[in-house]
């Protein structure tokens, strides 16, 4: 998109692409104020992207385009709404500082923009494939006039480079009035010019406020360590632009008789580091039951909610959650009836939204309508386990690194951990630029990812109106993560809409299965399906076409390389062993000799079957339909290996339900000195995607047994 290209709002729910770019589904959060793009205003600078290569500015930026100010240029843009207040995302090079002077219809305001690196460049290497990230920060002005829908404001760098990303103007409330009754923390001593040390000043007000309302007035108060006892209680500012509280760490607390209310004001943290050791946290532990969070702007700290212990019924709405070194919120177990919506969260270093089922599962809690943009080193909503869950009408953009937009997994972590269980709802969710190349695995993470990666998945997961726009790769996967192949079940997707993604749709690579009815794709890059399970021969990956779905029927075709975005699917090599690495199943199997051994191109190994126990059968998924021509089987080649008969017919199936029989019941003899090796030809026409091997006898041992299975197209 050239510099003067869209401009795009989140406003209402929305991602609205005002001009010329195509407007996404209502999801999210319905916010108070509208973003707009570097990359749409008018620049004296440079455009940055886009990218979406870890490690790189432009890949962590909305929409992986910014705009680069060398000092003295500027970048203008045209306000889209009443404002007067605004907030930059911004970065700076490693260890440099600055401002923007701003400029308001060419005149020059007193007011400047602070920026610096102090809270990004941020380093995890405890942390498999994370890489320096948190390249931007936010910073925020009251800008002490109103402006108007078509007026100009421009950002001009100041003895430092600064890469502008997005720029969100606001018409910030006046402060609001003390409540009645309510015991304010400037009467108990709390200096509101920040200079002083106000924590025993909130303290007391808590204490004396028991059942009430502690008053935090318009001002900055300095707090050097964290409140804990807080129950029964109402903290309440005049609104989060007027009312700042500098802390890193807020509440701290493992335990708490509940009530507590939290509202409208800001507490910006000093947390330049994530250290996973240090509660550096707006909230650490418990609320307690029936509590909540809102109205907040939570800034620079590791995690904004970090909720263990009784925090049933918790509603946390209507808050802002910035440039976090960790979790925006991370439900960590035992979690009820946990409501959090209308959220605006950008610039995680982990997952925005998390429910990690830890010690008991979290049950019957939801993420509604909650708008999530540039989380850099994770998803943007995550559910490890859980019972009864619910992701509904979110909104997430751009996200980078081992993350993809929505994850439903059963990543445990740590142990007692509780999986996945009764119906997870995933429904009306929105996923624009999401998932990631995955630099452990070495392939990519899609939109939106079902991981059985330390257990199978046995509850019901419900994929409903989902809405994937520029997937820099797929839209839908199902893997199991640790590489073990435990199965993701019992998943179906309903009305789901596909526009533009890198590779496929689908792409499976665990056994299991899903059913698709009502989805739609658009600008496939490469082919509608990978279906390639691992390891080779754990199991099949059945995609049940449940009608209604379009644009995307086609298979990759070769399991032995990945889609790049955008190339379209290879002509596939005639002379290519179709079975190899394809998923293998048998009737049975003796110890370690399992199917997969049939397929993995080695014939010093080798699948054997129960035995004593004829018929057995061996079953190859050629992944497609294929023409098969021509058979060749194998054993081990080594003279150990004696010669034998083998009595088998060919069977083939395109469903994976009815098979026909392709060549009838004969002997087949396996010789060392010819390389234990057996071509069987089949019929002209032969059409299959099953191939079965039917064996009821072997001279040479009571099992059937095959070292490689190879099937080729002449």
């Amino acid at each position: 998109m050239p510099i003067l290209g869209a401009v795009v709002a989140l406003a209402a729910g929305m991602l609205v692409a005002l001009a010329p770019a195509p407007a996404h589904a209502a999801a999210g959060a319905t916010l108070p104020f509208t973003s707009v793009e570097a990359e749409s205003a008018t620049t004296t600078g440079s455009g940055v992207g886009p990218d979406y290569t870890q490690g790189t500015l432009a890949s962590e930026a909305s929409g992986r385009r910014a705009v680069r100010l060398n000092s003295g240029q500027r970048v203008e843009f045209t306000v889209p709404r009443s404002a007067n207040a605004v907030n930059v995302a911004y970065s700076v090079p490693d260890g440099q500082s600055g401002s923007l002077d701003v400029y308001v219809n060419g005149a020059k305001l007193a007011k400047i923009l602070s920026v610096t690196s102090k809270y990004s460049y941020v380093d995890t290497s405890w942390i498999a494939g994370a890489r320096t990230h948190h390249f931007f920060a936010n910073s925020r002005l009251l800008l002490d006039r109103n402006v108007q829908a078509g007026d100009k404001v421009a950002f001009q760098a100041t003895g430092v480079q600064v890469t502008v990303d997005v720029a969100d103007f606001e018409q910030a409330a006046a402060p609001a009035a003390r409540p009645a009754g309510s015991v304010s923390v400037t009467d108990r001593g709390a200096d509101p010019s920040g200079q002083g040390d106000s924590t025993q000043a909130f303290r007391e007000a808590i204490s004396a406020a028991r059942g009430g309302v502690v008053w935090i007035p318009p001002g900055e108060y300095r707090l050097t360590s964290a409140l804990g006892g807080v129950q029964n209680v109402t903290l309440q500012g005049a609104g989060h632009w007027h009312s700042v509280v500098r802390s890193s760490r807020f509440i701290d607390q493992s335990s708490s008789a509940g009530n507590v209310h939290i509202k409208d004001f800001a507490v910006i943290g000093e947390v330049t580091e994530r250290v996973d050791s240090q509660p550096d946290n707006f909230v650490n532990g418990s609320l307690g039951p029936n509590s909540s969070v809102s109205g907040m702007w939570l800034q620079h700290l590791k995690v904004g909610l970090w909720l263990t212990g009784n925090n049933d019924n918790l509603v946390v709405e209507n808050n802002r959650i910035l440039d976090t070194t960790a979790d925006g919120l991370n439900l960590n177990g035992t979690a009820k009836g946990v409501r959090v919506r209308n959220n605006f969260l950008r610039n995680q270093g982990d997952d925005s939204l998390a429910m990690w089922s830890l010690n008991a599962p979290n049950t019957n809690s939801s993420f509604e309508n909650n708008t999530i943009s540039q989380p850099n080193l994770a998803n943007g909503i995550a559910i490890y386990g859980g019972t009864d869950i619910t992701v509904k009408d979110n909104l997430i953009a751009d996200t980078n690194a081992l993350g993809s937009g929505i994850a439903i997994s059963n990543q445990k972590f740590l142990d007692p951990f509780h999986p996945l269980a009764g119906t997870i709802t995933v429904s009306g969710n929105t996923l624009v630029r999401t998932g990631a190349m995955n630099p452990n695995w070495n392939h990519p993470m899609g939109a939106l990812r079902v991981d059985s990666y330390d257990s199978a998945i046995e509850a019901q997961v419900r994929i409903t109106g989902t809405t994937i726009t520029d997937s820099p790769y797929s839209a839908f996967e199902f893997v199991s993560g640790s590489g073990r192949g435990y199965a993701a079940r019992n998943i179906t997707v309903d009305g789901a809409t596909v526009e533009r993604t890198g590779t496929v749709v689908v792409q499976a690579e665990a056994q299991g299965a899903a059913t698709f009815r009502g989805v739609t794709a658009t600008g496939v890059g490469s082919a509608g399906v990978y279906n390639c399970p691992y390891p080779s021969g754990s199991g099949t990956f059945t995609v049940t076409d449940g009608g209604g779905n379009s644009g995307w029927n086609s298979t990759w075709s070769d399991c032995s390389t990945w889609p790049e975005p955008g190339e379209g699917n290879p002509d596939p090599d005639p002379d290519r062993n179709l079975a190899r690495g394809r998923t293998a199943t048998a009737t049975g199997s003796q110890d370690v000799y399992t199917p997969g051994r049939a397929v993995d191109g080695d014939a010093n190994s080798y699948w054997e079957s129960a035995n004593h126990a004829f018929p057995q059968a061996l079953t190859v998924d050629l992944g497609s339909s294929q023409a098969v021509r021509r058979l060749v089987l194998k054993l081990p080649p080594q003279s150990a290996w004696q010669a034998r008969t083998q009595t088998l017919s060919v069977q083939g199936s395109t469903d994976g339900s009815a098979y026909t029989t392709v060549l009838a019941a004969r002997d087949y003899r396996f010789d060392p000195a010819t390389g234990n090796t057996v071509t069987v030809n089949l019929p002209a026409g032969t059409g299959l995607r099953h191939l079965r091997l039917h064996v009821t006898g072997n001279t040479g041992w009571p099992a059937a047994q095959f070292s490689e299975v190879e099937a080729y197209l002449s």
